[in-house]
């Protein structure tokens, strides 16, 4: 974790203004049960039923793919997928990639299939132990540093008094846990997850960001989070937070599935606003070539190339490897992320 810690210490100093994290958020199956990994390739290619989903194994390998690598900052996944890669396999050991898990799994992330939970406001839940996370069990030794000492934690709030009253609640109790552990921890925040919030849209990037900043405020340096996971809104409003407390780290997180364009204009408008971390999940994910897909990303995360190029320079990797694109590249070009299109 040190090489990460190195990394954010440069970006709070401003001593390196191209310093940029980036991180792969592997942790799906905390949110949609079986269909978490993807398509396999197997049926991708005609090789499997159509409905042939990754299995476990499969995003395994996938995972130690990306670790070795190597061109990512943090790997992002579930208790149960780094107790066989950090704990059992010691994967991450030798390399500058921190492994990270989701320490809390609210009520709006569970995606499952004919499920109707994500109507109501969040409710705060957690699955794992900090223990667990650090040790792989709650029994295991304690006479080692923690394999994993690092966790995503994650709240949304509604504009609701009583349930945006039980995140707040269940946030001071798991950062209370966290400090007394050693546990590091860092927070993502997601717009409201209830259309009737009372809030009309231009106004939810407002509230989101004065959300955090109180929630924040109340809390000494030793409690905060390393750095903050939320949605990118666009410049004006990613500005104003990123301006309001430069000590705090901003990150984005990828999105929602679209064209290539959007991931990677995403990143790029994100880093230009002042943003100095980006995770991506299912653009990863569901990319054609994962591995392709995430040298595009590292490049663009350095300054050494554009969206745009980017984009062609991707397509070109696919083709060369003989892998066929999901778009043809004039529709890859196209944006069609509102908060892009309208940047």
């Amino acid at each position: 974790m040190q090489y990460l810690l190195n990394k954010l210490e440069l970006i709070r100093t401003a001593s390196e203004r191209n310093t940029f994290i980036l991180a792969d958020a592997r942790d799906a199956d905390m949110a949609w049960g079986i269909p978490s990994f993807g398509v396999s390739s197997a049926a991708d290619a005609g090789n499997a039923p159509a409905r042939s989903w990754c299995t476990v194994p499969m995003f395994l390998d996938q995972i130690r793919q990306v670790v070795h690598q190597g061109l990512i900052d943090i790997l992002l996944a579930s208790v149960s997928s780094m107790e066989v890669l950090a704990h059992r396999e010691r994967l991450f050991e030798g390399t500058h990639i921190t492994p990270a898990v989701r320490i809390n799994d609210a009520s709006d992330i569970w995606f499952l299939r004919g499920a109707r939970y994500c109507d109501s406001p969040s409710r705060p839940f957690a699955s794992a132990w900090i223990e667990e996370a650090q040790f792989g069990s709650l029994t295991a030794p304690r006479d080692q540093p923690p394999v994993v000492n690092l966790g995503l934690y994650s709240m949304t709030f509604n504009n609701d008094l009583e349930a945006d009253w039980r995140s707040l609640t269940a946030f001071r109790e798991f950062r209370a846990d966290a400090e007394r552990r050693g546990f590091r921890y860092f927070l993502e925040v997601f717009a409201p997850n209830v259309r009737d919030c009372g809030l009309t849209p231009s106004e939810i990037p407002d509230f989101v960001h004065d959300s955090i900043v109180r929630a924040l405020a109340g809390i000494p340096s030793s409690g905060r989070p390393l750095f903050l996971k939320i949605p990118y809104f666009g410049p004006g409003p990613l500005e104003e937070l990123v301006a309001y407390d430069p000590s705090l780290v901003v990150g984005v997180m990828g999105g929602k599935s679209g064209t290539t364009h959007d991931a990677f204009r995403l990143l790029a408008e994100a880093r230009k606003y002042g943003a100095r971390l980006a995770l991506f999940g299912r653009k990863i994910k569901n990319a054609e070539d994962p591995l392709a897909f995430i040298r595009m990303l590292r490049a663009l995360a350095d300054g050494e190339i554009g969206p745009e190029e980017a984009v062609r320079c991707y397509h070109g990797e696919l083709q060369s490897a003989g892998r066929k694109s999901k778009l043809p590249l004039e529709e890859d070009m196209q944006l069609t992320s509102s908060e892009l299109i309208h940047a």
